[in-house]
């Protein structure tokens, strides 16, 4: 929201300084983001006149001005605009005056000089040199009643300051002007003066016909029409600086209006050309098939779960957020009918970010806006419509009120000890009392209970919770003491077989990754590519369009963040992040921490591209591989478990350099090399080998057990057996183990291990020799040769029942 201070003191006008109530407001939460003058510094530049104007001798497109500034005498100055006439009044930089800094940061300071031969003693400015803004087609033209020599800055109150203040969700009520100002008048005491609003009496009797058949998405229809206008009448300066310094550009003396009183009383509304209106207007839901061409030119698909205005033969406004390109008023427009509406917020909620775009008019309504001041509102839109657009032939017609169904605004009840337990002071019920009379709020009160019926704006105020608010927001967040919790509080033993999450943070920032965060909904696209999800969950109001489905991967997210980093000239990157994913599960209970059907494990999901390793002398460059990251994710596991990979596909992985992560024998993620189809579909100039691993299964840590030092020395022995190609190192593995367990040598192998593979000369072309060490220890005796050899002989002979190898000679 932004706003002129200038405006809000027209309102209400507390004795604080600019400073101070910026303070007050930003600690009654609204938060002042930046406060800046209206124009930029400038010096020497007053009111001028332009008494007469010749062409320049020399140069075609030149005039020599005669300007009377009020400095005595007439000033001769050379000037090019299109629209310098004898009779305008302009601003006129002296000799010695300082405009605005230009794009190089430097002020321009106007010197006495010469134009083609001709001296000029200044330079008559357009809005544009003066910082005002970006409109330099010609002079910025003043009222005809400006006071010649008045320094400009005093005569379009440039001093004055604009705020532009950050509102949560919660603060509809102070979208406008008139808003903040009963905020103000409610921290400060100062007194609120009202806009003077009388009712228009009717001239004719006409009314357009109105049916609303959606009490649903609209409580409420006021309007009213008006006939006989002049369009082409111009917008009032005072009008047009207040939507300026509001951030609104100026379009035509009707949209201004309408944009004016929004600004003002929060109410949007809409002016339609009378004229291009067939029949009558029909307030209803949209029906499927339906189209809309916009203001904004865009062409809309409509279904049934957005509101439109709608005439005999086509749909014309999208309810409460934009109004129809087909009965959009013109300079030529002279017959009008004025709407003021109460559009649900619930019907409006989410409706034009369905459409990629944002309204002042939806961002309000969605919000909530006070449905008790239609005809109010509209009664100042047509005092407005009457002063600045109205002839003798202007006809007003009278007010047709449709009243479907307004909000019940419940009285909401607040405890005084209540609120002094939360609030951590005691707030006498007087004060209570005399904050909710400040802020307007219909209440009675009984034995320290208030029951409070909150304004017809106030779409916030529900719940016991937020009076406490209203009162700690009044009374005044800094005079609330700062106390430390009294409750007993004792630390809580974390489980010694459970590591924290955090530890797995640790653990990658320790191989040199670095975390990143990401939003948990991402594109549509990243989960049907990443995960092969076609049904992702999707989100009931997305923040953005590329934001629109919960994901069941961190991959995307991953990738992303890389591609973000190689846009900025990134080399290597070595990202990993731990977060939650989301998936449909019928067995999940809804609870404090869950929704009904759907689960959320955590998962740790790692990303590395580029070299495998940072530059450096002792290490010779080469890009990182699946055995990097291999071994990144046994170091993670290690205390977890037995980790082992199994050769998979899967969506997003390479065909052949892909796995499954096993711990325990049980499948807890997956870990490969970006599949070429998506590198190439993500633009990546070479293939990033990711993995993620569930964090639930990391987290198992198994207790330490003690065990006496061996007393006896270890026995190693050497195993090369010939297998086929398409056996594992790690099926032989499991092999031998599966035999150690099922002998009883559990105590006796210590550690079986791959050393060597070989293929060439001596095998067939599709056998291969893996070669593993034993290493053997008992420690209640010296192992002899008899035993060690029968250990050896039984796991060759399970290795060749199991895979089918043979020993090697």
């Amino acid at each position: 929201m932004q706003f002129s201070e200038s405006w809000l003191r027209s309102f209400v006008n507390p004795s604080v300084t600019t400073a101070e109530l910026s303070h007050l407001l930003t600690m009654a939460g609204l938060e002042v983001e930046e406060e800046r003058r209206a124009a930029p510094p400038f010096s020497k530049i007053v009111v001028g006149e332009i008494k007469t104007i010749e062409k320049h001798p020399d140069a075609d497109k030149l005039r020599i001005c005669q300007v009377d500034a009020g400095t005595g005498a007439l000033l001769q100055i050379v000037c090019g605009a299109p629209n310098a006439a004898a009779g305008l009044r302009v601003p006129v930089a002296l000799v010695g005056a300082e405009l605005p800094p230009g794009e190089d940061g430097k002020p321009f300071r106007i010197k006495l000089g010469k134009l083609r031969g001709v001296e000029s003693h200044g330079m008559l400015c357009s809005a544009r040199e003066l910082g005002l803004s970006q409109d330099h087609a010609g002079l910025l033209e003043l009222a005809g009643d400006a006071p010649v020599g008045e320094d400009i800055r005093a005569y379009l109150d440039l001093d004055d300051t604009v705020f532009v203040i950050k509102l949560t969700p919660d603060k509809g009520h102070c979208l406008s002007v008139l808003g903040v100002a009963r905020e103000v008048a409610a921290i400060t005491g100062a007194p609120l003066t009202l806009p003077a609003i009388a009712a228009v009496p009717a001239s004719f009797d006409e009314k357009l016909h109105v049916r609303v058949e959606a009490g649903d998405l609209c409580g409420r229809f006021s309007g009213r029409v008006i006939r006989g206008l002049d369009a082409r009448a111009p917008t009032p300066a005072w009008m047009k600086s207040r939507l300026e310094r509001a951030g609104q550009r100026s379009i035509s003396a009707l949209v201004d209006i309408s944009n004016y009183v929004m600004l003002e009383l929060g109410r949007p509304s809409h002016v339609f050309d009378l004229g291009k209106i067939s029949g009558g207007l029909v307030v209803r839901w949209a029906h499927a098939g339906e189209e809309l061409k916009l203001l904004n030119g865009n062409t809309v698909s409509l279904d049934e779960s957005v509101g439109v205005i709608a005439d005999a033969h086509a749909v014309e406004s999208l309810a409460g957020i934009m109004g129809g390109d087909a009965t959009a008023v013109s300079l030529d427009t002279a017959d009008v009918y004025v709407e003021c509406a109460f559009w649900w917020p619930d019907s409006i909620r989410g409706r034009a970010r369905r459409y990629n775009f944002s309204t002042d008019a939806g961002h309000r309504f969605e919000r909530g806006v006070d449905a008790t001041t239609t005809v109010e509102h509209l009664e100042r839109l047509t005092q407005l419509l009457l002063d600045i657009c109205g002839t003798d032939a202007t006809r007003i017609g009278p007010v047709d009120d449709h009243q479907i169904a307004l909000p019940e605004r419940k009285p909401v009840r607040m405890r005084v000890a209540r609120a002094a337990r939360i609030l951590g002071v005691a707030v006498p019920a007087e004060r209570c009392a005399q904050v909710f009379a400040q802020l307007g709020f219909t209440f009675t009160e009984s034995d320290g209970v208030f029951e409070v019926t909150p304004p017809g704006a106030r779409f916030d105020i529900e719940i016991e919770e937020d009076l406490i608010e209203e009162v700690a927001r009044i009374v005044g967040y800094e005079s609330i003491p700062v106390r430390p919790p009294v409750a007993a509080q004792r630390m809580r033993a974390q489980p010694e077989a459970l590591r924290p999450a955090h530890a797995l943070r640790r653990a990658l920032a320790g191989l040199g990754y670095v975390e990143t965060v990401n939003y948990a909904f991402v594109e549509e696209a990243w989960e049907r590519d990443f995960a092969g999800n076609a049904e992702p969950i999707r989100l009931l109001n997305p923040i953005a369009s590329q934001m629109s489905v919960m994901r069941s991967t961190l991959l995307g997210s991953l990738v992303g963040v890389l591609r973000y980093n190689l846009n900025r000239r990134a080399e290597r990157v070595a990202v990993f992040e731990l977060g939650r994913v989301f998936a449909r599960d019928a067995g999940v209970a809804d609870s404090l921490t869950s929704v009904a059907g759907i689960a959320q494990p955590l998962r740790i999901g790692g990303l590395v591209y580029g070299a495998s390793a940072p530059e450096q002398w002792g290490v010779a460059q080469r890009p990182v591989d699946f055995f990097d990251i291999k071994a990144d994710v046994e170091a993670l596991c290690a205390g977890a478990g037995a980790v082992a990979f199994e050769r998979a596909e899967h969506v997003a992985l390479h065909p052949g350099r892909g796995a499954r992560v096993l711990l325990d024998g049980v499948v807890i993620g997956w870990i490969g090399e970006l599949h070429p189809r998506l590198q190439q579909a993500y633009e990546l100039p070479a293939a990033p080998v990711v993995f993620e691993l569930d964090v639930a299964a990391l987290r198992s840590q198994p207790l330490p057990k003690a065990a006496l030092p061996p007393r006896f020395p270890p026995v190693r022995r050497d195993i090369a057996v010939v297998v086929d190609q398409a056996v594992s190192a790690s099926a032989a593995l499991d092999c031998m183990r599966k035999t150690v367990a099922s002998e009883g040598f559990s105590e006796v192998v210590r550690e079986l291990a791959l050393f060597d593979e070989y293929r060439g000369k001596g095998l067939l072309l599709n056998e291969k020799s893996l070669a593993f060490k034993v290493v053997l220890q008992d420690n209640s005796e010296t192992l002899r040769d008899e035993r060690i050899e029968s250990v050896v002989a039984r796991i060759v002979a399970g290795l060749e029942a199991g895979i089918g190898a043979r020993r090697r000679a």
